[in-house]
């Protein structure tokens, strides 16, 4: 599929996004937006998880932020260590980039982030949708605590960052108790854009949420689709 530019819903500081990895993601969770798109799941997001070899010659030129592996997760435990190294080798051979790596199963991440694997320019997110563990909805994903245990050890290490997307369900002081002692450089929050009838937060619990991280000093990016949820994006 090679290098595509990013757009739609995706994450608006990533300029790129490229997959290697093709099959159904391991952890699946109700509410990926894989499968949900109005033309269905790609025939390379179906079947068994596999590397696709040949995704790892494709140019990465330089100067760009590049999201890798957006409709999987690289990290989950089901993928070979083999097929993570040689990832990374890909991304090591156009150091002038920018590498975006996101989990749900941030203690494997950050265990090979300490033995020193990554790539030297990578900025590493975690999902961590909610600290209720909502079982029907997250599949066979990490319970999200351990998830933010596992961030917490990658503070100050590299830049960080935790996505509440799509949000759901909360208990909100405790929430961001949890979040801001993680240390993110920054938090993305945004709601289901699919429809997939989750466990949403009331807007009060919601706005509480949020006013909770501000408080904490830490940097939030909103999405638009939070007004669905009936947040006042003009708060502050």
């Amino acid at each position: 599929m090679g290098l595509t530019k990013s757009a739609g819903n995706m994450y608006d500081w990533v300029s790129h996004t490229h997959a290697h990895l093709g099959g159904e993601c391991p952890h699946g969770c109700s509410y990926c937006y894989v499968g949900k798109n109005r033309f269905g799941r790609a025939a390379k997001y179906t079947g068994p998880i596999r590397l696709i070899k040949k995704e790892l010659e494709v140019y990465y030129g330089e100067g760009r932020t590049i999201f890798l592996e957006h409709c999987n997760d690289l990290f989950a435990a089901e993928i070979p260590v083999a097929w993570i190294m040689a990832i990374f080798e890909h991304c090591k051979r156009f150091p002038k980039n920018t590498y975006v790596f996101q989990t749900k199963n941030p203690r494997r991440m950050a265990t090979l982030f300490e033995c020193g694997k990554f790539p030297q320019n990578v900025i590493l997110g975690a999902t961590i949708e909610s600290n209720q563990w909502h079982q029907d909805q997250m599949g066979s994903a990490p319970d999200p605590l351990w998830r933010l245990m596992a961030m917490k050890d990658l503070a100050g290490k590299c830049e960080t960052f935790i996505t509440v997307e799509p949000v759901m369900d909360m208990d909100p002081p405790y929430f961001a108790r949890l979040i801001v002692a993680a240390l993110p450089s920054f938090v993305n929050i945004g709601a289901d854009s699919k429809g997939c009838g989750l466990p949403e937060p009331k807007t009060a619990d919601l706005t509480a949420f949020i006013k909770a991280l501000q408080f904490g000093g830490v940097t939030i990016r909103k999405k638009a689709n939070l007004r669905r949820l009936g947040f006042d994006m003009e708060e502050r």
